[in-house]
């Protein structure tokens, strides 16, 4: 491996100004390392098993960890780049304060001086205002531990109620969906079930560039004989290699898998017996879907008459199955109905709860499943509980040492929670792990609403593009600098480990929670000395909730590479399939698989709407966000990643040729997008790849080329997730090439 030039010029000149660089621009490529440390990528939800190799307190490179189940060795491209963002110029060293004499704005603090300034600001707005007039936003890549402590640290030392998380940018509408049909929120299966299963259905799920490992998953099925049916507007890189691709209208997946039922009806595709046995509520739906008739499915989703006959039978006609969605039928202001919708069509088959047959959703952050079971959602308590249910905050308020009348009731979601600041009724907010300001939608609205805030702080390792509007902020830690648990994509609790400490006057963040909690004499219960006395109370807290944890420690987990929960009790090995027959939980006492009283899952009637916001003549092509295989969320981390950057160095407007001629737009030509919030000009990508009503824009860049510029703030009524995949625009060529 080519050494990396010492001299900062050089380095700039041969590598790019993206590239991490550790201190004193010395990477150490090639040098041995002092200690190899076994953790996970800090990434999306399938936390991949990894290794860091650390030299004097730098990650220096990575090894692949073959010994983790999951992925067995294999990385995608941003966890092969992971350990590069470590040493990046950007990272914050010391706490900041606004100043608008600066020119950057801002000018360093002592941390001490900081943490008492922020103490002090939330206690004057909360006495000039009330409590509620503090808010706190949490994020999904937290650890569990810091996840928990944030949820009661908003409850128990701010005393306020609204607090929400940035999961709810992401899996609500799944959690949602598979509460109201299972009583449980996971997913069902380990992915080692997918091998087996004689078709693989995936919806809405870009595998290949979202959740990269996966698609080894599905090709393995692929080569044991499984059928591949994906569903999506564009065909992505494993849609490419499917056996049926259905090119759906966004917003219109609710449609079809009524229809897919309708067929499984018609043609007696059913199994009746776990359906008698393991469900109720069949009769309201099969009436329900009575009238999604081929042609009428088939008129919806733009999807052929043929292909809806053709998965119908593969589906229907299997033996074993396994079921995948992501954001694609989740960020619709119908996202629940369309889970719903799915799952029907699981529990028709009964194909669930046993070995190769499966369902789940593929989790988009790091701790995507663990960040929303544990207290940081606005209306939920640790273990998955329910904080409006009396008994659910009595255990909790025993647990936390506090009265329980004292707990503050359910809070808004995220996206009302800045609807509340432009009202005036939320005047001060900290966040953690959260850039509002590229991930929510209609951005120009969430940009006027963090400039009324009195007092804005916000703790990150790199100064986000929200935080150039704090008025504190204070510099956190990377994965790498702490420990603690996550849990994956599969329902698999796994550790964390601390390869290095963090640089400078960086600090663990559930420090600077506890740090802000002492300056406000409200420490009771805030004097952890490390995660793992935060986990042993949540293991406490969670003990009897559907989000059992009790029986999980730091030892277990190290011994059987990650534990599965529920995990009630010290001796239980954990749960890594759900539902199985005989199988018992703490809801159904025994009585059944599913976790209701009488042990039964619901189908739910999931009836067909159309996106808030559709087509007209004024804005008569469609606009869908997502993902690419080099970056990440709201790229704080991955844009600061030169490989990465290099991948995909900015934005394009991904469009149809047919509709590229119609507009008179060549692949390169500056092209601009026009909603009725905002407009945004990039470089137009003309692909044969997806329907030509429809463009794709990928949303991890901020500024004048954020995607949510244009996106619409439609919520779903259940979950509150944003309608992301759907909003209509306007196209036209700007002007000559732009790359």
């Amino acid at each position: 491996m080519a050494k990396i030039p010492e001299n900062s010029a050089a380095l700039l000149e041969q590598y790019g100004p993206h590239l991490a660089y550790s201190n004193g621009l010395k990477l150490a490529t090639g040098a041995d390392p002092d200690r190899l440390v076994d953790t996970h990528c800090c990434f999306c939800g399938q936390q991949c098993g990894i290794r860091l190799k650390v030299k004097e307190n730098q990650v220096i490179g990575f090894e692949p960890r073959e010994d983790f189940p999951f992925n067995q060795g294999m990385l995608c491209p941003k966890g092969v780049k992971r350990y590069l963002q470590g040493a990046h110029p950007d990272r914050l060293l010391t706490a900041i304060e606004r100043d608008p004499s600066s020119p950057t704005g801002f000018r360093p603090m002592a941390y001490e001086r900081a943490i008492e300034r922020v103490a002090a600001e939330i206690q004057r707005l909360q006495a000039d205002y009330g409590k509620d007039a503090f808010g706190i936003l949490s994020g999904a890549s937290l650890t569990t531990e810091k996840a928990y402590l944030m949820g009661k640290f908003a409850r128990v030392a701010v005393q306020t109620a609204n607090i929400d998380y940035n999961g709810r940018l992401c899996m609500v509408s799944a959690a949602a969906g598979n509460k109201k049909a299972f009583g449980i929120d996971r997913a069902a299966n380990p992915w080692s079930d997918i091998l087996g299963a004689e078709v693989v259905w995936i919806s809405g799920a870009n595998v290949a560039e979202c959740a990269p490992i996966t698609t080894n998953y599905v090709w393995q099925a692929r080569e044991h004989g499984a059928k591949i049916i994906v569903v999506d507007p564009r065909i992505t890189p494993i849609a490419r290699t499917c056996d049926l691709f259905l090119p759906i209208k966004p917003g219109r997946d609710i449609a079809l898998f009524n229809g897919i039922l309708h067929l499984m009806i018609a043609n007696d595709w059913l199994d009746h017996d776990f359906i008698n046995q393991h469900t109720v509520g069949f009769e309201a739906v099969a009436e329900h879907v009575s009238e999604w008739t081929p042609k009428q499915t088939a008129q919806v989703t733009g999807i052929t008459e043929r292909a809806i006959h053709q998965a119908a039978e593969w589906w229907g006609k299997a033996k074993t199955s396994f079921l995948l969605h992501a954001r694609g039928i989740e960020h619709h202001s119908h996202g629940v109905q369309n889970v719903l919708g799915a799952i029907n069509m699981v529990l028709a088959s009964g194909r669930i709860g046993r070995e190769h047959c499966g369902y789940a959703t593929i989790t988009g952050q790091g701790n995507g499943q663990g960040g929303r079971e544990h207290g940081q959602k606005c209306d939920q308590l640790p273990g998955g509980r329910d904080i409006s249910n009396p008994d659910h905050r009595a255990f909790i308020a025993n647990v936390w040492g506090v009265a329980a009348n004292d707990l503050p009731q359910a809070g808004v979601d995220a996206y009302e929670m800045f609807r509340k600041i432009d009202r005036g009724e939320i005047k001060g907010l900290l966040s953690l792990c959260f850039n509002p300001k590229v991930s929510l939608p209609d951005n120009h609205f969430i940009t006027r609403a963090l400039d009324k805030l009195e007092f804005y702080v916000a703790i990150d390792f790199f100064l986000n593009e929200s935080a150039h509007h704090a008025d504190i902020v204070l510099p956190g830690s990377l994965h790498e600098e702490d420990e603690g648990v996550v849990t994956q994509i599969e329902g698999r609790v796994i550790k964390i480990n601390q390869a290095v400490d963090p640089p400078g006057d960086a600090k663990q963040d559930w420090r600077i929670i506890q740090d802000i909690a002492a300056k406000m004499k409200r420490e009771r219960g805030f004097t952890f000395h490390n995660p793992r006395e935060i986990f042993d109370e949540l293991r406490v807290a969670s003990k009897g909730g559907i989000c059992d944890y009790s029986g999980i420690t730091y030892e277990k987990i190290e011994q059987q590479n990650g534990v599965f929960w529920p995990c009630p009790d010290d001796d239980h090995p954990g749960t890594p399939r759900l539902f199985e027959e005989g199988s018992t939980n703490v809801i159904a006492k025994g009585n059944g698989r599913f976790y209701f009283p009488d042990g039964k899952a619901r189908f739910n009637v999931a009836p067909y709407s159309p996106p808030i916001e559709d087509v007209d003549a004024e804005y008569p092509i469609i606009l869908t966000t997502g993902r690419v295989v080099s970056q990440f969320l709201s790229g704080t981390q991955t844009r600061r990643i030169g490989p990465l950057v290099d991948q995909y160095p900015e934005p394009c407007v991904e469009m149809h040729p047919q509709l590229a001629e119609k507009l008179g737009i060549k692949d390169g030509d500056l092209t601009t997008v026009e909603s009725r919030r905002g407009d945004c000009t990039l470089p137009a990508m003309v692909v044969t790849t997806i329907r030509p009503d429809t463009v794709f824009i990928p949303y991890h860049w901020a500024g004048r080329k954020s995607a949510n510029q244009l996106t619409i703030a439609a919520q779903d009524p259940i979950s509150k997730i944003p309608e992301y995949k759907v909003c209509a625009v306007r196209v036209r060529r700007s002007g000559e090439k732009g790359r």
